[in-house]
């Protein structure tokens, strides 16, 4: 219900720069890069359910600062104070992994995320039609009313065994898996070339194709249902196929979004970004077959670390390349995305996951 529309925020309520916006962005990636990897840890010792009770719990405080905030520094609390939430993805995909009877991994972990996605389809054209019609503050509160149902549905979830691992034979350090090791530097510059073009993709649809709210609210509309739409097709793909695919419909994405000219063609253009989260069960379940259960939590941990880093690094980066030209975003993005797609072809694994 906001979050798309916080660059958008931060320009009209308070007056900051693109390449300031993209150096918030950045920061927020940074707050959610410190959570993962200690989250990820605390997962596989002290059990999911608490972690999953305490990122939803902060995620309301977070929001309800946000749309109580008149001044930049306290709006700017509540938005990091929401980047820490992140840390409930590697605990979330950890659950669910356990949790997913016969399924694959690749198939729950997909369709969490088409779960998500479905859960996104009405909050960006609601957002936009609040914001439209009684100022973009109140979409935070609405936001936090709904979060407080959310939190009560997640008070209810069970808790689950933690796993343990022969102390007389441990598995390797994720450090010294080297096929781990080279996943991640594959995953890195993936996710580096699908989200160049993203953070600031909202600006250039409000600023430079003059779209209002509600038509970037459909827009954004569009992106959530191909989030889920996209995840649930991906679920029943093999992961490293399917990784391969998925880049290639964010390349579709930031094409449409350069060279399109109407409403329908930057909401088709969002629609196919669903596959930027379609990659990353892909990339997960690949992952998962090279460790061992007690190291999941800690290996969900250190992947989502990797893809924060990336979200810290790429907004300044477009930024200054935004205000230097809006349109050099999307074909420097899609050819890095060629150049990433054939790193993946070549350096990904190539037998399908067990399960």
């Amino acid at each position: 219900m906001f979050f798309n529309f916080v660059p958008i925020y931060l320009d009209t309520q308070f007056r900051l720069s693109e390449s300031q916006i993209g150096l918030v962005l950045g920061v927020f990636g940074f707050s959610m890069a410190v959570t993962h990897i200690p989250a990820g840890r605390l997962a596989d010792r002290i059990g999911r359910r608490p972690l999953l009770l305490g990122a939803w719990l902060l995620g309301l405080i977070s929001t309800v600062v946000m749309g109580s905030a008149l001044l930049l520094p306290l709006f700017l609390a509540g938005l990091f104070g929401y980047g820490l939430t992140a840390f409930v993805s590697s605990p979330l995909s950890s659950y669910v992994t356990t949790a997913r009877g016969k399924w694959s991994v690749g198939t729950v972990l997909s369709m969490t995320t088409a779960t998500f996605g479905l859960g996104m389809a009405l909050g960006p054209v609601t957002g936009g039609w609040i914001g439209e019609q009684y100022g973009m503050r109140m979409s935070f509160w609405a936001a936090a009313a709904v979060f407080v149902l959310s939190s009560i549905f997640v008070l209810f979830i069970d808790g689950q065994p933690i796993d343990r691992h022969d102390p007389e034979a441990p598995p390797p350090s994720l450090i010294d898996n080297r096929r781990f090791v080279m996943l991640m530097g594959v995953m890195a510059f993936a996710v580096f070339s699908m989200y160049l073009a993203q953070p600031l993709t909202p600006n250039f649809l409000n600023g430079v194709r003059e779209l209002s709210l509600s038509d970037t609210g459909v827009v954004f509309t569009a992106g959530a249902l191909g989030n889920s739409l996209m995840a649930m097709i991906f679920s029943r793909i093999e992961p490293r196929r399917g990784f391969i695919f998925a880049q290639a419909l964010v390349i579709l994405f930031a094409l449409f979004i350069w060279k399109g000219a109407s409403l329908p063609i930057f909401a088709l253009g969002y629609f196919l970004l669903g596959g930027f989260r379609a990659a990353r069960p892909m990339m997960m379940a690949q992952v998962r077959e090279l460790i061992h259960d007690s190291q999941m939590g800690l290996t969900y941990g250190t992947m989502e670390t990797v893809n924060a880093i990336i979200f810290i690094l790429t907004p300044p980066l477009a930024g200054v390349l935004y205000e230097r030209d809006p349109m050099t975003l999307y074909p420097l993005g899609i050819g890095l995305m060629a150049v990433s797609i054939l790193v993946s072809y070549f350096m990904t694994l190539r037998t399908a996951p067990k399960g």
